[in-house]
């Protein structure tokens, strides 16, 4: 399985908090059949986003775990105007790396104004794919889910494994399950921050996807789609 969301580089966010618990997490993830992660710190006004250093520590992480899973760098990309303004000068510095795609986090608190129309001029004028993550978690969607599929056209989704597994409460997986039973998912991934609460796992969400959209559908979500992601092809 290919993992598109995780925070295993240690103390930089809100995510592994150790050079230790990073190559835990990493154990964690090869024991349930993860063999490729894409390491996404946080870019937001909170968390400072730097490529370069991060680079260095993902290569680092690879040495530390020899070379059994695969890693690639990207980002939590926030909606900030800050954030949007530095995408289109430098829109390299926070895609998924080798590829166009972008994995980017709306608030909690608003929609940003306009919001299609910026998922249009990142496609049109970038040629990014963005990646909705975790749409089932953010309250103005719980409430409003029918959103995402007016956007469909212009981003993919990916949501959050242990939504579906229920560890993010029942509201989040009713709509995660809404999302998959209206064919508006096309990535599970871990969105992982630590050992304990939110660890590197996909294989049990896997088998809930398989139940509700069938076990080939559940197989993309978890592999063929993100390897294609990650080797920057699209999804067919």
């Amino acid at each position: 399985m290919v993992d598109i969301h995780c925070h295993i580089l240690p103390a930089i966010d809100d995510g592994a908090k150790s050079w230790e618990i990073s190559e835990k997490m990493c154990a964690i993830a090869l024991a349930d059949g993860i063999t490729h992660v894409v390491a996404t710190p946080h870019a937001s006004s909170k968390y400072q986003y730097n490529r370069e250093i991060f680079s260095g520590m993902l290569t680092e992480l690879q040495k530390k775990t020899e070379g059994k899973l695969k890693f690639s760098l990207g980002c939590d990309f926030n909606l900030s105007y800050d954030n949007i303004e530095n995408l289109f000068v430098k829109p390299n510095d926070f895609l998924i790396e080798g590829t166009r795609y972008l994995l980017i986090e709306l608030s909690e608190f608003a929609i940003p104004p306009r919001f299609l129309d910026l998922l249009f001029r990142m496609r049109a004028e970038l040629d990014i794919i963005p990646i909705l993550t975790h749409p089932e978690r953010n309250p103005i969607l719980q409430a409003h889910p029918d959103y995402v599929l007016q956007w469909l056209d212009s981003c993919l989704v990916q949501v959050t494994a242990n939504s579906l597994t229920g560890k993010w409460g029942r509201k989040a997986k009713d709509v995660a399950v809404w999302l998959l039973k209206k064919k508006a998912v096309h990535v599970i991934a871990s969105d992982a921050h630590d050992l304990v609460h939110r660890p590197p796992l996909l294989s049990a969400a896997q088998k809930i996807a398989a139940g509700v959209v069938g076990a080939a559908a559940a197989f993309d979500l978890v592999q063929t789609h993100p390897l294609a992601i990650v080797q920057g092809r699209s999804i067919g």
